[in-house]
């Protein structure tokens, strides 16, 4: 499985995903870049989250899609 599919997956399950956690689930050293291509067909949103003076994007499918995105 693609690291797109695994990450499209992650999300359409209801799971917000950072770089950190996408590095360490499947091994994706560019999630940027992944949530890139995997939104030219879904609608992933993001926020800034800050966490011990650093800050860092976090990915996630609006909740009302959650279920439309696995179809």
């Amino acid at each position: 499985m693609s690291q797109e599919t695994q990450i499209l997956t992650h999300l359409a399950q209801g799971h917000s995903i950072t770089p950190l956690e996408a590095l360490n689930k499947f091994g994706c050293f560019r999630l940027a870049s992944r949530i890139n291509s995997l939104r030219k067909i879904h609608n992933i949103k993001d926020r800034w989250i800050e966490s011990n003076g650093k800050r860092f994007k976090s990915y996630f499918i609006p909740a009302k899609q959650h279920t439309q995105q696995l179809k």
